[in-house]
């Protein structure tokens, strides 16, 4: 093995140790963008694994100056940019059933995540996002403008009207159920 596969080796294992160190995370991130959508959550975390793997195999990305100081959070602004681009399709709002198989467990639970699984999926692509990202994956308001190409005032606005949206949707239902 020569010198260039020795160093296309090396990248290759750094690439399986950032796969293996955040693709869980990923993955859950992907389900709330997704709505609760298993299988398309599963498709998006492939997609966003394929594109930065090509990323990842070019020379000069990981190593020359556009190398990128945090490769786990670019993987999910990766996988973030990949859903926006997929629901601006017009077949993206394609799906198969809207029953789910019966999980076992408490009812409460499933119940409550249901429901806002549901109300989730009722917002706009980005403002489903813009939650995912603040609430769910803790980003600041600075780093969710960043993934998704907004002004810091935009990202705060899409979370505020988000919020409401929300509390529309779910009114007296969500203290309900929380409650049990």
């Amino acid at each position: 093995m020569g010198l260039i596969g020795a160093a296309r080796g090396t990248r290759d294992a750094e690439f399986l140790e950032l796969v293996s160190g955040h693709t869980g995370r990923l993955y859950r991130s992907a389900c709330l963008l997704t709505s609760g959508d298993t299988h398309q959550a599963e498709d998006l975390v492939q997609e966003a694994l394929g594109r930065m793997y090509v990323l990842w195999r070019r020379s000069a990305w990981t190593g020359g100056r556009h190398r990128v100081e945090h490769p786990g959070a670019y993987l999910h602004t990766v996988m973030v940019r990949a859903f926006l681009a997929q629901k601006r399709r017009r077949s993206s709002g394609e799906r198969p059933t809207d029953l789910l198989p019966e999980p076992t467990g408490m009812e409460v639970d499933r119940t409550l995540r249901l429901t806002l699984l549901d109300a989730l999926g009722q917002l706009a692509a980005k403002d489903r996002a813009v939650l995912v990202l603040r609430y769910w994956e803790d980003r600041s308001v600075e780093e969710t403008a960043e993934v998704l190409r907004l002004s810091s005032g935009a990202v705060r606005t899409r979370t505020s009207r988000a919020l409401g949206k929300l509390r529309e949707q779910l009114g007296d239902s969500l203290s309900e159920l929380a409650a049990h």
